[in-house]
């Protein structure tokens, strides 16, 4: 089973997607109710067989396991495979979906298409995280593009086409650049094979262009056009602006989708590609990226606190958010790359939940204004507990998952860029002014909009959907040991390579500093 257990944790929900689209028919209550149980028990399945994965696997072994290797078409690879990086993404993506299909059980409008296009969404996230051949990589990371396109401009709101068209022109522009370093890169190193090209020297003697001198030569050429693409899925400040409309108009399971895993694949890619294959093109561009994470952290904490929607205030907070992750990777040192995946997987959790605590008052009142709300602990005491609980977790207090990663990456940074760290650690702050106004306004204060008088508080099936995100986010923050004990050799021997290729790179000699 272990030779292709990849494969069959990545296929099942295609499999599932191609079952419903045979032999599901008709669009009554009964075919509605079939396409969510089989989705439901395709995704379910999916997470009980990745659990073998990471019984099996050896945090200790730096080098990819469980690796298939195939011949596919034209001379191409299919080759899959998880290192102590990629295999907690996998995992993420696998218990965030089942969570996903629950909280869409109130779908009714083409519900068959509906479940197809998450099921196919989730194959194609969990290849990004396990293809080991560059063009195996790029086939999933764009294909990923389409059913999130058509969750966004099928079941959003009214603004749907605008923010799905908008999402799928941003992603895919920055992605062009990307496909023209990977057919450089081949013609360079002559495969297509990830492990080998992570080994690969590219070269990174300065030259003029333009009159312009590029220091690290091709490899900052390289690293520039990945970074377009990373940054955009990020997204980092300020190729941000399509995430606050592509969640204010995707369905409640598309936002939690988009912020839980979408946003992870930039990050896995800066530590898959940007760190190990371009380092010297990583160096010459670290103090810009630096500058701009804590500049998006600022910034964006500042524009989450004039919203007015709730969807579009949590969507620049994960803005915010994944600018610690980026600061964390390319401080590029223990703490702060274990920081930044550790935020990754935190704030799958949490931002997870937010957009999930959004979609059981719209649910009910089918708005996200804030003034719209107010004085819901008076009808729905344990959404107001779970809301609160989450609030907190996003502000990253202490004993949840959410200060872990925050503090680990400001402590990478701080070795690095101390006005950085300080500039950062003001978003601490501004968030926590954040997040508590949006709940003070919503859930405190007297009752008196006539609309929430006989509003209920959560089902029995809302809370099952809450419990698992509610036990992660606590175990993580108390115990965060299950994630850095099998991300730690693995980021050590990414730092260890990192600092290896600076230290032989004829372009050093030309950078201040080395």
């Amino acid at each position: 089973m272990n030779d292709s257990l990849l494969s069959l944790v990545t296929f099942i929900p295609a499999l599932a997607a191609l079952i419903l689209l045979i032999f599901l028919r008709g669009e009554d209550a009964a075919a509605q109710r079939n396409a969510k149980w089989v989705a439901l028990l395709a995704t379910g399945l999916t997470f009980m067989v990745s659990l073998f994965i990471l019984v099996q696997f050896d945090p200790s072994d730096t080098g990819f396991q469980f690796v298939e290797e195939r011949d596919w078409l034209l001379g191409l690879k299919y080759k899959l495979g998880v290192d102590g990086i990629s295999v907690l993404f996998v995992m993420l993506t696998t218990f965030i979906m089942p969570l996903a299909i629950a909280a869409s059980w109130t779908v009714t409008s083409r519900v068959k298409e509906y479940m197809i296009a998450f099921l196919v969404l989730e194959t194609l996230m969990l290849g990004v995280f396990m293809a080991l051949d560059l063009v195996l990589f790029y086939l999933f990371f764009e294909a990923g593009l389409i059913p999130m396109f058509l969750i966004i401009g099928i079941w959003g709101g009214k603004d749907r086409i605008y923010a799905s068209f908008k999402f799928f022109l941003y992603t895919f522009l920055g992605s062009v650049l990307m496909l023209v370093a990977m057919v450089a890169m081949y013609s360079d190193a002559g495969t297509t094979d990830i492990p080998t090209l992570m080994r690969h020297q590219f070269a990174a003697d300065s030259f003029s262009l333009l009159g312009i001198q590029i220091v690290g030569g091709m490899q900052t050429l390289m690293f520039v056009a990945f970074f377009a693409s990373f940054a955009v899925k990020m997204p980092m400040w300020p190729v941000h602006t399509w995430l606050p409309d592509a969640h204010v108009q995707a369905p409640t399971a598309g936002s939690v989708v988009l912020a839980a895993i979408l946003l992870k694949m930039g990050g896995y890619g800066f530590l898959r590609f940007s760190l190990p294959m371009f380092p010297v093109g990583a160096d010459v561009m670290t103090p810009l990226v630096l500058w701009l994470s804590a500049i998006a952290i600022v910034y964006t904490s500042l524009v989450a606190l004039v919203q007015e929607d709730m969807k579009k205030l949590i969507a620049y907070s994960s803005v915010a958010h994944m600018g610690y992750v980026t600061m964390g990777i390319f401080a590029a040192n223990q703490q702060g790359i274990d920081g930044a995946i550790f935020q990754m997987i935190s704030h799958g959790f949490i931002s997870g939940a937010l957009f999930l605590c959004v979609g059981v008052i719209y649910d009910r009142m089918h708005t996200r204004e804030i003034d719209a709300y107010g004085g819901l602990v008076n009808r729905m005491p344990i959404y107001a507990l779970i809301f609160m609980f989450f609030t907190l977790a996003n502000v990253g207090l202490p004993g949840t998952s959410g200060f872990v990663g925050e503090f680990l990456t400001l402590m990478g940074i701080f070795q690095v860029n101390t006005w950085v760290a300080l500039v950062a650690t003001s978003g601490v702050i501004l968030s926590a002014a954040y997040a508590l106004w949006l709940y003070r306004r919503v859930v405190f204060g007297d009752l008196i909009k006539e609309s929430l008088k006989t509003i209920r508080d959560m089902s029995m099936r809302e809370k099952w959907i809450f419990a698992p995100l509610v036990a992660m986010t606590l175990i993580l923050g108390v115990y965060p040991a299950l994630v850095t004990d099998i991300i730690g050799p693995s980021v050590e021997a990414l730092i260890s390579n990192y600092d290896t290729a600076l230290v032989h790179a004829p372009a050093m000699n030309q950078v201040a500093g080395h």
